[in-house]
C-alpha cells in the first residue's frame, strides 16, 4: 500500500494496540498521531493493575518519552485534551482471556468500536522462561485472535512476529506460513496443548520440591531452550513466536490477518528524528559497545549483510 492509501485507511479508524509501552508500538503510535491526527481512537493495552496506573504508564512510558517531543510541541497546552480524545489506556494482559480487561463496560465499548487490532506484545528475551514465553508469544497471540474475532466491525488483525522464526535456515528463505505443528527438524509434531501440559507439570514438580524462584527461573529457561532445539529452533523466543504464528494461521477462519516479520530493529532512521533508541536489547548491546570503544571488531565474513530495520 502507498503511504497515501494507508493514511486514508487510518482516518476515522479505531485501533487496539497491545504491548503499547514497547519500543515498536510507541513508534507506531507516535507516527499515527503525527501523520493522521484524524484517527478516531487508539486503545492502548498496558500491563497495569487499574485505570489510574495504566494512565500513569501512558504518560511516563509513552507520551513522556523523547520520541513524542514533536507531538508535544505541536499541541502544546492542548496536548492533554488531544491525548484524552485520541488515546485510551487499558489495563490488561494478553496472556489472559479477553486480554485481562476486567471493566465489562469498557470491554463492550472496545468490542463495538474496534476496526483494527495490532499485536505488538511479546517477550523478546532469547532465553526467557519457557512458561513466560509460551504464555505471551504463543498463547497470548491466541488470546488476541479470539478477542479480535469478537470485535463487531473488525477489518484486520496485524501480528508482529520476527524474521528469525526461520530458525537457522540459510540461503533464500521464502515468506510462507508455518503448517500447524510442523517442526523444523525430525519427524516429531509440535502439539501446543502438550507443551502447555509439560510446562505445568514442570512447574508443579518444582513447587513440590520447594525450589526457590531463582532455581525455577533457571530451570524454566533451560527447559525452553531444550524444547526449542528439539524441534529445530535455536532459542525459546523464536520457537514460541513460530508457534504463535501457527495458531493464528490455523484458527483465523475468515478474519483478515497480516503477519509482519521484521529483522533486528535498532533506532529511528529519519522520523520523527534520527537515532532514537530505547534500552539495549539484542544487537543494541553491540552498537553500544562499539560506541563506547569496547567492541573493536566483529567476527564475520566480508560478504555478509547485517540486516537491521531503522
Amino acid at each position: 500500500m502507498e503511504l497515501g492509501s494507508i493514511l486514508e485507511f487510518l482516518e476515522k479508524k479505531t485501533i487496539l494496540v497491545t504491548g503499547a509501552t514497547g519500543y515498536l508500538a510507541k513508534i507506531f503510535v507516535e507516527k499515527v498521531l503525527r501523520v493522521q491526527p484524524n484517527v478516531k481512537k487508539l486503545y492502548l493495552l498496558l500491563r497495569a493493575t487499574d485505570a489510574d496506573s495504566a494512565m500513569e504508564r501512558l504518560n511516563q512510558e509513552v507520551i513522556g518519552k523523547d520520541l513524542f517531543k514533536g507531538v508535544r510541541e505541536k499541541y502544546g497546552s492542548s496536548l492533554n485534551s488531544f491525548v484524552s480524545e485520541k488515546m485510551t489506556p487499558i489495563p490488561g494482559d494478553i496472556s489472559r482471556e479477553d486480554l485481562g480487561i476486567e471493566d465489562f463496560n469498557l470491554r463492550d465499548e472496545i468490542l463495538k468500536d474496534i476496526d483494527v487490532v495490532i499485536n505488538f506484545a511479546a517477550t523478546t528475551n532469547f532465553d526467557e522462561r519457557y512458561d513466560v514465553a509460551l504464555g505471551v508469544n504463543t498463547l497470548g497471540a491466541l488470546n488476541v485472535l479470539n478477542f479480535a474475532k469478537k470485535c463487531l466491525k473488525i477489518r484486520m488483525l496485524v501480528h508482529v512476529s520476527t524474521a528469525y522464526v526461520c530458525g537457522e535456515d540459510t540461503g533464500l528463505i521464502l515468506e510462507k506460513p508455518f503448517p500447524m505443528g510442523e517442526a523444523k527438524k525430525g519427524n516429531r509434531k509440535i502439539d501446543i496443548e502438550e507443551e502447555k501440559k509439560l510446562v505445568q507439570e514442570k512447574l508443579n514438580e518444582l513447587e513440590s520440591e520447594n525450589a526457590s524462584e531463582k532455581e525455577i527461573t533457571a530451570i524454566m529457561k533451560d527447559f525452553g531452550i531444550e524444547r526449542a532445539r528439539m524441534f529445530g529452533w535455536p532459542n525459546t523466543y523464536v520457537f514460541t513466536k513460530a508457534m504463535g504464528e501457527m495458531i493464528l494461521m490455523h484458527m483465523k477462519e475468515d478474519l483478515s490477518l497480516l503477519i509482519i516479520r521484521p529483522t533486528m530493529i535498532t533506532s529511528t532512521y529519519r522520523e520523527p528524528f534520527p537515532g532514537w533508541i530505547e534500552g539495549a536489547r539484542t544487537v543494541d548491546s553491540v552498537i553500544v559497545g562499539y560506541g563506547k570503544g569496547k567492541v573493536g571488531c566483529f567476527v564475520s565474513r566480508p560478504e555478509s549483510v547485517l540486516d537491521v530495520v531503522s
